[in-house]
């Protein structure tokens, strides 16, 4: 029964997922559906967390659009996520970042790794 389980989400999976972390500044290219038409949509900001493994792994991604915190979570095998380009590398010492929903401007920065 597990071995059967393990295929079909071994199926589910993408062959190639971009390497990164939480603290990463990341672009995400996920398409979106409107009516008959499908566009990609570029959605940057940074990565609060990541979790779940295999197929079921996702990874939450924070921006803040007109002075507001916006947060979208997405699967990370999604046929809807085309692909995960990284902008720039953060140095945390956290698995997850949540202390950056309370913050705004320069007290919400990460810093780089160089």
């Amino acid at each position: 029964m597990y071995e059967l389980i393990k295929e079909i989400e071994q199926e589910q999976m993408k062959e190639s997922v971009d390497k990164f972390n939480v603290g990463d500044t990341v672009k995400v290219y996920a398409k979106i559906k409107e009516g008959n038409r499908e566009r990609i949509q570029i959605f940057e900001g940074i990565v609060l967390k990541m979790q779940g493994g295999s197929n079921r792994a996702t990874f939450t991604v924070r921006k803040i659009s007109n002075g507001i915190g916006v947060e979208r979570t997405w699967p990370l095998h999604s046929p809807n996520v085309e692909k995960v380009e990284v902008v720039r590398r953060g140095k945390v010492r956290r698995a997850k970042l949540n202390y950056l929903r309370k913050r705004v401007g320069k007290s919400a920065r990460v810093k780089e790794v160089k």
